[in-house]
């Protein structure tokens, strides 16, 4: 059996677990590594004496997995192995936890997952070798409380890939998806400790082992921690829960996680330049609320769709994940939401209102955001337009 990887893709590579196995990959002989990541790779994570070497073969894509747009995986189709070690979680209460960070964790933890699995699934069916691992969990496997949305996650794709590969394994396919389910990585950002890459490359190693020999599941310290672990969770699962839960007390966190953005307009005949302006917005931010004004009056203008239909338009677009009536003020939105961006037009910039909330945001971590308006149709265009009519 050929072993060897010519080029790979990793998604959510730009950094901890995903970065150790490009590295590896190339050190092994891979040629080229694709890897996609929420931000790019922290060049200064690599060891200098490597650094320009590594970086040659590695292709970037900027891709924020919260947005549920996966057109990029048909950019790759020429790899002979995926990767993906995206995800993210956040040892809380469930009641303490945002309708942001549970959208976002079941698309990145999950939904990404599937749809990467999917996208190279006749690769993984074929007789040709190719290679797949990704990142599940332990909480994948066993009780996991004040990590409850993150292991309903995990859970999802631990199961997934194990019938998946039941199906491979009944149809003859010697392919296979490889379970990476650890407890803790030390040595990355999830851990809380930052990256340090030289205590990852170990880790990194084991799992390119077992991925190479297709295995199906690959739990760290099995033998010397998490077997036990797991007898001790099938023996009484309750108790386990209890004992877990104390365990991860010290560990709880009350910042949420994610970048919550926000923006308001009458989005009044609804065109391409309303689209462009949510797409952009949403390109900076993992959750973006959207507030809708009841009426054109605040500028002087009639609206010609009603407000309710205004709302169903946008709740209906990708880019959006939350549609509220607008605030008197936009600044308003902070209060409510606890926002981490406000995106307006560049109109407003230098405005009496906008210096306003520059001066309200100064000590509060908060960006605005001004957007160029760029060339093309307009709702004012639309409006004379109907109203010549």
């Amino acid at each position: 059996m050929d072993k060897t990887i010519k080029s790979a893709l990793v998604i959510g590579g730009n950094s901890g677990i995903g970065l150790a196995l490009m590295i590896r990959l190339l050190e092994r002989g891979c040629e080229t590594v694709y890897c996609v990541g929420k931000d790019p790779i922290n060049e200064k994570d690599i060891e200098p004496e490597c650094r320009e070497e590594i970086l040659s073969h590695i292709v970037q894509k900027a891709c924020n997995l919260v947005n549920e747009n996966y057109d990029f995986l048909t950019e790759y189709q020429d790899v002979d192995a995926l990767i993906y070690t995206a995800g993210f979680g956040r040892v809380a209460e469930f009641s303490t936890l945002t309708e942001m960070e549970m959208d976002n964790a079941i698309s990145v933890n999950l939904k990404g997952a599937m749809h990467a699995i999917r996208a190279y699934y006749g690769k993984i069916r074929s007789a040709t070798p190719f290679y797949c691992a990704v990142m599940g969990s332990i909480a994948g496997h066993i009780a996991s409380p004040l990590f409850s949305v993150y292991g309903a996650t995990k859970s999802g794709l631990c199961a997934f890939m194990e019938n998946l590969n039941v199906e491979l394994a009944h149809d003859g396919i010697e392919n296979r998806i490889l379970d990476v389910s650890p407890g803790s990585i030390k040595g990355s950002n999830f851990s809380g400790g930052g990256n340090h890459l030289a205590q990852l490359y170990p880790l990194a190693d084991e799992i390119l082992d077992h991925m190479l020999q297709r295995e199906t599941v690959y739990i760290p310290d099995y033998d010397s921690v998490y077997r036990g672990v797991i007898e001790r969770y099938q023996k009484d699962p309750m108790q386990f829960g209890v004992e877990s839960y104390d365990y991860k007390t010290p560990r709880i966190s009350d910042k949420p996680q994610g970048i919550i953005g926000y923006l308001s307009g009458t989005f009044d005949l609804f065109h391409i330049g309303h689209l462009n302006l949510l797409r952009r917005a949403k390109e900076q931010c993992d959750y973006l609320i959207v507030g809708v004004h009841k009426d054109g009056s605040w500028k002087g203008k009639e609206t010609f769709i009603p407000f309710e239909e205004r709302v169903a338009i946008l709740r209906s677009i990708r880019y959006v994940d939350k549609v509220v009536p607008s605030f008197p003020e936009d600044s308003d939105a902070y209060d409510a939401f606890g926002i981490h961006r406000l995106f307006v037009g560049s109109d407003y910039l230098g405005t009496e209102r906008f210096l306003r909330y520059e001066e309200y945001f100064a000590d509060k971590d908060v960006k605005i955001v001004y957007f160029p308006y760029t060339k093309g149709t307009s709702s004012t265009q639309l409006r004379e337009a109907l109203e010549k009519k």
